[in-house]
């Protein structure tokens, strides 16, 4: 039995997540409150222990380890040789960004997304070709418009796609057909796939997601697929990721853009954290899941409660999958012409400064963000309450 209710005093640690909130309580940047798992902080004391930190290598137990975790938890069989190290996911995206493509080649990416993949793509001279994802206000869902993704796709200048599987910030779960479908068009139409993979392991118990790379050759042979224990576990600050890439000559210039731009070497910690994780740490992933669930279940209810209390033209919709601790609010009643706020930019600013509550505003995300504010639930379920009521009070009060 592990502990996650018992809040952890993050102050004098140099957090950005608690750093940049000031005095409101932060729910924003993907980062829990959280604890790592026993085994790691164990792995982490005895290498701190030893007392020496010079160069690391990446030895064979770092990609079994891999290949292990996903061979027995996801159903994919990893070639070890296929796996380089990374110091994160998003520098090995940026790497590949500028090794895989040319200057102002189109990049394509499904909106609302991670706001940092905008990031990888303009500040590498690329164009962002946002494929926006349909959404049903009613339902409180996403989809894919099919026929523009592949108008997008086909367009002579596109060469990638950034694939977000499972998707940041909606929480969907794309499903083997669809993953089989969008490899389809990308072989048709000659682009690669970039699949980050980073939530993959934080589904909900009983839940299963389907690697970019495992539904058939050619998703294969195309891809690139980028993971890490680090958001799962809670060690982003660490460094450690890896590039999986079964193509021997895609995976040539992977490699070879990840050591050219320096981002392939591990720090002193990066191989026993890694280790502990995906040979020690699936009990204490499960406990947790299970209790981001919860939390997920909380603040479903919290949202029906206020909204019960509202006429239809203050309510919000919460879309809510079954992947991440990220969740997606739909502030539609309080922003845009003819209301206090242009957008959720101007309602996180004052959420933040009159309620002392912070959230990502959805802009960032493109697509329809302008919308939404994305809630990060990971934290001990009273600060969640707290978190979520602040909210509630804040709008109640507009």
């Amino acid at each position: 039995m592990f502990d996650f209710d018992t809040p952890v005093d993050r102050s004098g640690t140099y957090s950005l997540k608690w750093e940049e909130a000031g005095d409101a309580l932060p729910m924003w940047v993907a980062d829990m409150d959280f604890q790592t798992a026993p085994a790691i902080r164990e792995a982490l004391r005895r290498r701190l222990d030893h007392g020496v930190f010079g160069y690391s290598i990446v030895p064979d137990a770092w990609a079994q380890a891999y290949v292990d975790w996903w061979g027995s938890r996801h159903g994919l069989a990893i070639d070890p040789d296929s796996l380089i190290f990374t110091t994160g996911v998003v520098p090995a995206i940026s790497s590949m960004v500028r090794k895989l493509t040319t200057p102002a080649e189109n990049v394509v990416i499904q909106t609302p997304v991670y706001n940092i993949f905008f990031n990888s793509i303009l500040n590498n001279g690329r164009n962002a070709l946002e494929a926006p994802l349909a959404y049903d206000r009613e339902a409180g869902r996403y989809s894919i418009d099919w026929a523009d993704l592949e108008a997008k796709l086909a367009d002579p200048q596109t060469s990638l796609m950034i694939l977000c599987n499972p998707h940041n910030p909606t929480d969907m779960i794309w499903d083997r057909d669809t993953l089989s479908r969008i490899g389809e068009l990308c072989w048709e139409h000659h682009v690669t796939v970039i699949s980050d993979e980073i939530h993959c392991d934080l589904t909900e118990p009983g839940v299963s997601y389907v690697p970019f790379a495992s539904v058939n050759e050619r998703c294969a042979a195309i891809s690139a697929t980028c993971m890490a224990p680090t958001k799962a576990f809670n060690i982003a600050g660490l460094h450690t990721a890896a590039v999986m890439v079964p193509d021997p000559t895609l995976r040539h210039k992977v490699w070879r853009g990840l050591n050219t731009d320096e981002v392939a070497e591990p720090n002193a910690f990066a191989m026993d954290a890694t280790i502990a994780a995906f040979s020690q740490g699936g009990p204490w992933l499960d406990e947790l899941r299970a209790y981001l669930a919860g939390n997920k279940r909380e603040t479903a209810r919290m949202i029906d409660d206020y909204n019960a209390s509202e006429p239809t033209d203050r309510r919000v919709t919460l879309v809510c999958g079954p992947a991440t601790y990220l969740l997606w609010l739909d502030c539609a009643a309080f922003v845009g012409e003819g209301k206090r706020f242009a957008d959720t930019d101007g309602l996180c600013d004052w959420l933040k400064d009159e309620h002392k509550v912070l959230f990502s505003p959805g802009a960032q995300f493109g697509g329809n963000g302008r919308d939404f504010i994305r809630i990060n639930v990971a934290c001990p379920r009273t600060r969640l309450r707290e978190g979520i009521g602040r909210l509630a009070d804040g709008l109640n009060s507009l």
